[in-house]
């Protein structure tokens, strides 16, 4: 059986389609927001509405489980995890209550999604900043909040291997975006953002967007389908078992710079606002990655331009999808009670794969 926790976010909705497209029968999705809300939904799976920063649910939620994957976490874009940090640190409660009950149910292996914005901020202060190694995260001083919740999780997750010998991995992500993201509402990372208020200025005729900070600071941006595969990949390599490893493109752009790109597929050229004052996090991120090349001989790899081009191709459905009797860029009315809910996400049967491989790699190329 595989557990993925926070399996109604977008991460991981898209690593039990990915699990399930690979042949496994038994997965167990689990997030605490009304199956409706889901971001995108797998009919297969055992889909269970449970809040697992309680000590209970998490007991339920990983009982028969040989795998548990934590995706949960209240997170969001730059704008909301400066603004709410208390909420971010009680994510604290949701790896300290399931990895306890994957322990006392024999789990074999426990995955937990950690952050880059563990890392030192003193490291990240100029937008030219050197690649940041798996090193980089002591001495520490992780960004307020989100940064220390993820930082003290996963020293829960490399105690319970030396202490307990359950295998825990830890994979630092970097900025993850594709389809099925969260794109409006101010959770929203960047990709998306720029997205959205481009598609915006495009069907409103607006004559500038805002960009929050100067347009310089510059990060790396990882597709969602090289996201999936890596955590696959990671947690099933021994080698890695209690050590945090960065997850994330070698790609860096300006926020300029993805605004330029993404201004491309939209066909359109507004002003910009900068707004000086708005959150904008660390000057500049970058994932050094010769760590998991080292040990996996493989990298995320989607050139962004390619991934931004599939991910704003969504973005711009969902805009006139959810928008009725708004033209639409070919110049018909997008009718969205007509639209084709695209939530639910059946998939073609497959051959079933047999539940005691659950914790041999599923990855032919690993």
């Amino acid at each position: 059986m595989i557990v993925i926790a926070g399996a109604g976010g977008f991460i991981g909705g898209a690593l039990v389609r990915y699990f399930h497209e690979r042949g496994f029968t038994r997965i167990r999705a689990v997030d605490k927001k009304p199956l409706g809300e889901w971001y995108q939904s797998t009919s297969a799976a055992e889909n269970l509405c449970l809040d697992v920063s309680e000590e209970e649910n998490c007991v339920r939620a990983c009982e028969g489980a040989n795998e548990v994957y934590t995706l949960a976490a209240d997170m969001g874009g730059m704008g909301f995890i400066e603004r709410f940090r208390i909420e971010c640190l009680r994510s604290v409660l949701i790896n300290t209550h399931l990895i306890e009950a994957a322990y006392r149910a024999g789990v074999e292996r426990y995955f937990y999604s950690s952050s880059a914005c563990v890392y030192n901020t003193d490291l990240q202060k100029d937008p030219h900043v050197r690649p940041l190694k798996e090193s980089d995260a002591y001495p520490a001083m992780a960004e307020r909040g989100y940064g220390w919740e993820k930082l003290i999780s996963e020293m829960f997750c490399q105690e319970y291997w030396h202490e307990r010998k359950m295998k825990t991995f830890i994979a630092r992500f970097h900025n993850v975006y594709g389809p099925f993201g969260t794109w409006e509402g101010g959770r929203e990372k960047a990709p998306a953002a720029i997205s959205r208020k481009l598609i915006e200025a495009k069907h409103q005729q607006a004559p500038q967007i805002e960009i929050w900070g100067d347009g310089s600071q510059t990060r790396s941006y990882m597709f969602i389908d090289d996201c999936v595969k890596g955590v696959d990949l990671i947690t099933h390599c021994d080698d890695l078992i209690a050590k945090p490893i960065n997850l994330g493109s070698s790609e860096m752009v300006s926020v300029n710079q993805l605004a330029d790109l993404v201004q491309e597929f939209a066909g359109i050229k507004p002003g910009r606002q900068y707004i000086l004052d708005a959150p904008k996090g660390v000057a500049g991120r970058n994932s050094d990655n010769s760590m998991i090349k080292s040990i996996l001989g493989w990298e995320p790899n989607t050139p962004l331009r390619e991934g931004m081009r599939k991910t704003y191709a969504w973005i711009e459905e969902e805009y006139l999808r959810r928008s009725p009797r708004r033209p639409s860029s070919s110049g018909g009315i997008n009718d969205s009670v007509l639209a084709v809910e695209r939530k639910s996400v059946p998939i073609a049967s497959i051959p079933a794969r047999p539940l005691e491989k659950a914790n041999e790699p599923s990855v032919a190329e690993q």
